[in-house]
């Protein structure tokens, strides 16, 4: 089938119906990256229905927000998750003797320590990798397909899923009312796009979700631009 018509097919589908797509065509294990945000909410409730256990992986920085520590405990007990923790090889205190503020001074290498290889490294495990990234979040997520195939830095190629490419903010927070599902409460103080909280602020009135994570200097941490899309 060529892809232009999958993806054509792929368009018309919902996410539900994605989802149970590629469940019915790869049986390899499958996980979700997943920073308790909305977006990721929604995907891991849909994720949940089909298959409860399915694991669920946190990037813990250790510089995240006190309420995203409490709520991801909170929504594990309370959705009973799968969850793995995904840290640095380095503590926090270790990372700073050793470099210094990086979020301060450099954050991309930031990132990169404490984001990506440990999620390269996570990810090693599974042939589905399923995140809750949307176009409309930023421009460089604009041409986001639903599903990619990604190279990992290892060798290792799997399928990158994301059921909520098409999704507008009004959906992500019409399904998460009717669905009755917590949210972060930073969301209520005017955050759109939460991560570590040196990093995060609020965005301007109208501006992507995106600008305001790491001041406006960059859009993306690292962990979807980090592997590379394998030949289709």
């Amino acid at each position: 089938m060529p892809d232009l018509v999958l993806a054509e097919q792929l368009e018309k589908l919902s996410a539900g119906e994605l989802i149970d797509r590629v469940f019915a065509e790869n049986g390899g294990p499958a996980c979700i990256t997943c920073s308790f945000q909305a977006e990721d909410m929604i995907v891991l409730d849909l994720l949940r229905q089909r298959k409860p256990e399915i694991p669920v992986l946190f990037l813990d920085t250790g510089y995240h927000f006190k309420e995203t520590y409490e709520y991801r405990d909170h929504m594990q007990r309370a959705w009973q998750l799968n969850l793995t923790n995904l840290a640095a090889k380095k503590s926090v205190a270790q990372q700073e003797t050793e470099f210094g503020i990086l979020n301060q001074t450099d954050p991309g290498k930031c990132c990169h320590l404490r984001k990506v290889e440990p999620l390269m490294d996570g990810l090693k495990d599974y042939d589905v990798w399923f995140t809750g990234l949307r176009r409309e979040q930023s421009p460089t997520r604009k041409n986001l397909k639903l599903v990619e195939h990604h190279e990992l830095p290892s060798g290792k190629v799997l399928l990158k899923v994301s059921p909520l490419a098409a999704w507008t903010w009004g959906q992500v927070w019409k399904y998460t009312a009717e669905k009755k599902i917590d949210f972060l409460p930073l969301y209520d103080a005017g955050y759109r796009s939460i991560g570590c909280e040196p990093c995060t602020a609020i965005p301007s009135e109208g501006a992507d979700a995106r600008t305001g994570r790491w001041g406006g200097k960059k859009l993306e941490c690292g962990i979807h631009t980090f592997s590379k899309k394998a030949e289709e």
